[in-house]
């Protein structure tokens, strides 16, 4: 391993201030701020990052006020309840972005959130009580329980709700290497959480939340 503290500083250097640095950086929600959160707001973002995955934001942004419509303010149970003749009928509706299997994952992720709840009491204590130590085996989890949110796509609807989590972007990727600590870029399960084992280092070392430092160190790659 290696400090920390070369990586913050490179990342102003390249910036041009601490000014600049911190503006770059999440805003981070407090489990109580998690737990607080309802499961529509949630299922909400988490529809968002499916259909923003491989599209431009702004496209699927204008449209989002469309999808609240549709999908009855994204309440899991109403929308866990809409048969498939309901379904089908949305890829008709020009408002929306028609892609059946996105589509499709709306509903799932309604009866998902709704099983979520029943185990944990809602989505935001779940997401809350989850170690913090361990965001990859979050990532794995919402890959197991909900539609399209393997890959990044589940660290990136972490990130939009405010829930800490460090990102392998091709950045990070990369100046995990460039520094020395990984040998490879951490593709793989294996990876992942040898990735996790350097930002939890870093952690213990600086006090600086998991987001924080790995925005620095995208921040810090050429």
């Amino acid at each position: 391993m290696i400090p920390f503290q070369p990586i913050h500083d490179d990342a102003v250097a390249r910036l041009g201030g601490e000014a600049a640095l911190k503006a770059r950086l999440p805003t981070l929600a407090s489990a109580a701020a998690l737990r607080k959160r309802t499961d529509d707001r949630y299922l909400s973002q988490m529809c968002l990052r499916i259909f923003r995955a491989g599209l431009k934001h702004s496209l699927v942004d204008n449209k989002w006020p469309a999808f609240e419509e549709v999908f009855l303010g994204f309440e899991p149970r109403r929308v866990r309840a809409l048969n498939d003749e309901e379904m089908e009928a949305l890829m008709g509706d020009a408002r929306l972005i028609r892609h059946w299997g996105k589509i499709k994952s709306v509903r799932a992720n309604a009866a998902a959130m709704v099983e979520v709840a029943a185990e944990f009491g809602a989505m935001g204590t779940y997401l809350a009580a989850w170690p913090h130590n361990d965001p990859v085996g979050l990532w794995e989890d919402l890959a197991r329980r909900f539609s399209q949110l393997g890959g990044n796509s589940g660290p990136y609807f972490l990130r939009m709700v405010g829930r800490d989590t460090f990102m392998l972007s091709p950045w990070v990727m990369k100046g995990l290497v460039a520094r020395g600590v990984l040998e490879a870029e951490p593709k793989g399960k294996k990876g992942r959480r040898a990735a996790q084992a350097v930002f939890n280092a870093w952690a213990e070392e600086t006090g600086r939340p998991l987001a924080h430092l790995s925005m620095t160190l995208a921040a810090a790659t050429d």
